[in-house]
């Protein structure tokens, strides 16, 4: 098949529209000026009521999405400093350790494969695992108890871009710094963080998504009176879908195109400075 035959470019038409049309059904339906029982399965015309529904404070979502947004900022927030911190010491470790070492500890298990585990594990497990963890531990179900769930998983995801990016980094460069008399904690400050901070925001932001998007782990850990936004979701799915889910979605589907689009906007403007700064 050629490069630019029409087969080709048929073959992708159709890829792209199995991979996007159920997103454009789902951003249509959110203005559907049908509100009777199948406002789910009939489009009736454009309205914005299901927007303003969206966020009724008895009967909307914005109660739910404000813990959600608590959660998840609180979990990458710790993650962050956390999985930052492990992959300059792994990294540390390993240059320390040299190459011999590093690929035979490699093949016995290393700090990192242990870091990896809360992405491995399945999340029924992990969530059962926390259940019982805390109630041995008698902490009460709630907004702790899930963050400190959500950050046990999001840690990893910042712990390997970090790495990654720490491993592409000169290490004569913190060598030099300390040569002209910086602290190890000053390297780290002004020399390490600004190198690896496009993947610590990568790392972040993936997190973030991961930690909207839970609800096996919720489920086990939150409390009567804390409520996510997918668990509201799928107790409300239960008793019949309405076009206030997809108006949620769109919302939540707007966030991350303006999280993307301006990351690229930022790194775009980064490239620029350096390229004429050099």
């Amino acid at each position: 098949m050629k490069k630019n035959s029409a087969w080709s470019n048929l073959y992708i038409a159709a890829i792209m529209l199995l991979l996007y049309l159920p997103i454009l059904v789902v951003v249509l339906f959110s203005f559907n000026s049908n509100t009777g029982r199948t406002a789910a399965m009939t489009f009736e015309g454009f309205s914005t009521y299901w927007y303003k529904e969206l966020f009724d404070p008895v009967t909307g979502y914005g109660t739910q999405l404000k813990s959600s947004l608590q959660v998840a900022l609180w979990s990458v927030l710790v993650a962050c400093v956390l999985g930052t911190l492990g992959a300059v010491a792994m990294v540390r470790k390993e240059i320390k350790q040299g190459l011999k070492q590093k690929l035979f500890s490699g093949v016995l298990g290393t700090g990192e494969q242990l870091a990896m585990l809360p992405m491995m594990i399945p999340e029924l497990i992990l969530g059962i695992s926390f259940m019982a963890l805390f109630n041995m531990l008698k902490i009460p179900f709630g907004k702790l108890t899930l963050v400190l769930a959500h950050i046990t998983f999001c840690v990893p995801y910042i712990l390997v871009t970090v790495k990654s990016r720490l491993l592409t980094i000169d290490p004569s460069l913190l060598e030099a710094a300390r040569d002209l008399g910086a602290s190890p904690f000053k390297a780290l400050i002004t020399v390490t963080l600004p190198l690896v901070a496009p993947a610590i925001l990568s790392g972040a932001l993936l997190a973030f998504a991961m930690s909207m998007d839970d609800f096996v782990i919720s489920f086990f850990v939150s409390g009567a009176q804390t409520t996510t936004l997918p668990l509201k979701i799928y107790s409300s799915v239960k008793v019949g879908v309405t076009p206030k889910v997809n108006a949620m979605c769109t919302v939540m589907l707007g966030a991350a195109f303006l999280l993307v689009g301006g990351g690229q906007l930022i790194s775009a403007a980064a490239e620029r400075k350096k390229e004429e700064g050099a």
